[in-house]
């Protein structure tokens, strides 16, 4: 193969007819004789070039192959792919590149052998001080370009990133935010195509073709954002220490999130799934009446908390759950359960400002505060009124276990049934101006469980142990309970007497007992 410089003018004179006057006219035209052929096939002037290519001496099938050959041994090298700051590299055989239109060839062959006199001579002239390059226009494989970006889309791709805030020290700072990439493949691939046009470069970048999303808010939006529209806190001292940590957990997974106008929040989608990798741990939650332990028991407390935040701020509550028994933590009514997905407190920003959620966790209380632009009249009041419409008497509930004769522990805390609602009140300096029922709840009632021994070696022992337990009436179980508690062949082992501890219940109160039945699954209602 022939490059650039290597080729030696050789001259030649024709004498012509110009005008009546004999002319020497220098024509450079290298190897070239005077009939420009090779053989019977015509070749290439010195001089002459396909983009890299030196084809001067050659025949068109000659300069086809050369050429051809150039476009192979460019496989290797890379063309840079970029996109908003991020880039890959991609080499000329992955996209494909290839070269299929041989007008340039042509055009080769024909340069200095066509048009008149006047025009091959200057043909020939400009050849003795310059050479002459003709475009090597390159394209790639649409499909395999097609490919390899679409194998590469998590590394050119992104989501966009909506602008947002953080409270530091007290101080709200604005995080800004990201446009959304998606690379549009069809318009990159012709965005290379257009790049080759004009031939191979030694730096071939190419800006590919997106589709930008832009992020949700602005520095200007955000900046409203800066009055207490509602805030409420919870106790939960007397929990134990899953529950503690379960409390902090969810709470840490709220802060800090923006809610845009118009837009929803679900807590449950924020804070689950509940399990141990998302930072939760067993304690006690409600399920069909009872309480046993489940990861994210205690995560109630938290929606509960937030709901009372976010009512205070007038948002608007889109889905709200009270829990099937009776909590301690707030009045009655006032509660937002957590179950699964079929229980959720779900809330809407109907503010004309974005709102930003501040929540934690420490020591005993557990507090939200939700901050956004304040348009309601300094004057105005906003307050909520438990009244309990009804109460139901759980009783007692015995229940026959292994444990031996004479046993009696208590296994789970009464919890009373209640009818109740809750009003919003709303007062101008003082002066009450409305009161209306916001919502009403049902509070299923749950009995004090006992669970009684029935293992005996007498069997006269078990026979009247579960004859008093049908009873269910407690004098009866207890007088039998102490009848028999040391009959004959009881396992020495046992020498209870009457276990009939008192734990605090577990609602009522907002902490977690140690259960005999334990769930590693979530329970339908985490308190």
């Amino acid at each position: 193969m022939i490059w650039k410089g290597e080729q030696n003018m050789k001259k030649w004179i024709r004498v012509l007819p110009v005008l009546g006057a004999a002319v020497l006219l220098t024509v450079g035209f290298g190897h070239q004789t005077a009939q420009a052929k090779k053989g019977e096939h015509p070749v290439i002037a010195d001089r002459i070039f396909i983009g890299d290519v030196a084809v001067g001496g050659m025949t068109k099938e000659e300069a086809v192959d050369a050429v051809q050959d150039y476009v192979q041994d460019l496989g290797d090298k890379t063309i840079t792919l970029t996109i908003n700051n991020v880039s890959v590299e991609a080499t000329a055989e992955e996209l494909g590149l290839t070269w299929e239109d041989q007008e340039s060839v042509k055009e080769a062959v024909a340069y200095g052998k066509s048009g008149n006199l006047i025009a091959r001579y200057k043909a020939g002239k400009d050849l003795e001080h310059e050479d002459k390059v003709f475009k090597l226009p390159l394209m790639v494989d649409a499909e395999k370009t097609t490919a390899y970006l679409e194998d590469h889309t998590s590394e050119l791709n992104r989501e966009a990133v909506d602008f947002g805030l953080t409270r530091e020290n007290g101080a709200f700072k604005i995080i800004e935010g990201q446009d959304g990439i998606v690379v549009d493949v069809k318009k990159s691939v012709d965005a290379i195509d257009d790049s080759l046009k004009e031939g191979w470069k030694d730096d071939n970048t190419v800006e590919l073709a997106a589709e930008v999303t832009k992020p949700q808010g602005s520095e200007e939006e955000l900046s409203k954002v800066k009055d207490v529209l509602g805030t409420f806190s919870t106790n939960y001292a007397s929990s134990a220490a899953g529950r503690k940590a379960n409390i902090a957990n969810g709470s840490k997974k709220i802060n800090g999130s923006v809610i845009y106008p118009g837009e929803e929040f679900s807590v449950y989608q924020t804070v689950a799934p509940f399990n141990a990798d998302n930072g939760y741990k067993l304690a006690g939650a409600y399920e069909n009446g009872t309480t046993v332990d489940a990861y994210g028991g205690g995560i109630c407390q938290v929606s509960t908390t937030l709901y009372n935040a976010v009512i205070r701020a007038e948002l608007e509550v889109t889905e709200r759950s009270g829990h099937s028994m009776i909590v301690g933590y707030v009045d009655p009514s006032a509660d937002a359960a957590i179950a699964g997905e079929y229980k959720d407190f779900k809330f809407k920003n109907n503010t004309e400002a974005p709102i930003y959620i501040e929540g934690s966790a420490s020591g005993s209380n557990v507090s939200f505060t939700i901050y956004g632009q304040e348009t309601r009249a300094a004057n105005r009041k906003v307050s909520f009124v438990s009244e309990t419409l009804s109460t139901t008497d759980p009783g007692v509930k015995f229940e026959a276990s292994s444990d031996a004769v004479g046993t009696i522990t208590q296994t789970q805390s009464a919890h009373v049934g209640k009818s109740a609602r809750l009003w919003k009140v709303v007062t101008v300096d003082g002066v009450e101006q409305s009161r209306e029922i916001f919502n009403k709840t049902t509070y299923k009632a749950s009995p004090k469980i006992y669970a009684v021994g029935t293992s005996s070696a007498n069997p006269e022992a078990v026979s009247a142990m579960k004859a008093a337990i049908a009873s269910q009436n407690e004098a009866t179980i207890r007088a039998a309970a102490a009848q028999w508690k040391n009959a004959v062949q009881q396992p020495a082992a046992d020498t209870t007497t009457d276990m009939t501890q008192q734990p605090a219940d577990s609602a009522q109160q907002g902490q977690t007992q140690d259960q005999t039945q334990q769930t590693t699954v979530p329970a339908q209602t985490a308190q």
